[in-house]
């Protein structure tokens, strides 16, 4: 059924996402994108799963937006890189307002989009050593889609240390942060998983999703006119010629023009 990505559920309900591009780092490309959106509705409206784990495979959790999407971006018209703004920023509202329990699992490194995918989760358990960070700016862009969620997680302030940067920092300045609630060996993050499951199997699944939107309308508002406003300054960046050539730099493999 899908391609990128891979979902199975166990007996007990519990459903686990797994971002399955390891060989590209679990970079986002728009099938990546596609997928997640489809899998977030789907699992949102099965009555039988319980809770929902994201989490990737091989080394990487995720390395934020695929850099060939991103080129791809650069050369469309303004129409396309607004719709495909939008399908980014569809799949985290997707993610972020699912009816179930969320659960991130963080096996590896996470940058720009992938801190995103972090920041949706109802909560978010790392392994002690892996690097994070809002990497966008190295390239002329921003973190615009994902800017909702990622200061709605860490509060402005916080969010000011890191969002700008594109400053590495690893799991344990991550609980600092509070954009992971802990940081576990390697080796105890299943368990660390299992026991942020348990919990919610003892509760009606109802209720779960209903006080899940509930928190979610109390909290800072990530409504239709605030997305808008972060696709808007996206498409704007992309067409800047800082972006143009952050972009190339990377390609070329060589240092951008701000950095001698």
């Amino acid at each position: 059924m899908f391609e990128t990505i891979s979902v199975t559920t166990n007996a007990r309900g519990v459903a686990t996402l797994t971002l399955n591009r390891a060989e590209k780092h679990n970079a986002m490309s728009a099938q990546m994108i596609s997928e997640l959106t489809q899998a977030a509705h789907r699992l949102g409206a099965d009555d039988k799963v319980r809770a929902v784990v994201l989490t990737g495979a091989g080394k990487s959790f995720c390395a934020g937006g695929d850099l060939g999407w991103m080129q791809d971006q650069m050369a469309a018209d303004p129409d396309t890189r607004f719709s495909e703004a939008r399908k980014l920023a569809e799949m985290l509202q997707a993610l972020n307002t699912m009816p179930r329990p969320l659960i991130g699992a963080l096996q590896g490194n996470a940058f720009g989009g992938g801190v995103g995918l972090a920041a949706v989760c109802d909560v978010a358990i790392g392994v002690d050593g892996i690097k994070m960070a809002l990497t966008e700016t190295r390239l002329g862009l921003i973190p615009a889609t994902i800017g909702p969620y990622v200061i709605a997680r860490m509060g402005e302030a916080r969010a000011r240390r890191v969002f700008m940067s594109a400053r590495v920092f690893e799991a344990a300045e991550a609980v600092e942060l509070g954009l992971l609630a802990k940081a576990v060996p390697v080796t105890d993050l299943h368990e660390a998983i299992e026991a942020e499951i348990l919990p919610y199997l003892s509760c009606a699944p109802g209720a779960v999703g209903t006080a899940k939107g509930l928190v979610r309308a109390l909290g800072p508002t990530i409504d239709n006119k605030v997305i808008d406003q972060t696709i808007q300054a996206l498409v704007d960046r992309w067409e800047t010629e800082e972006a143009q050539e952050g972009i190339s730099a990377f390609f070329e493999k060589r240092k951008p023009a701000w950095n001698s």
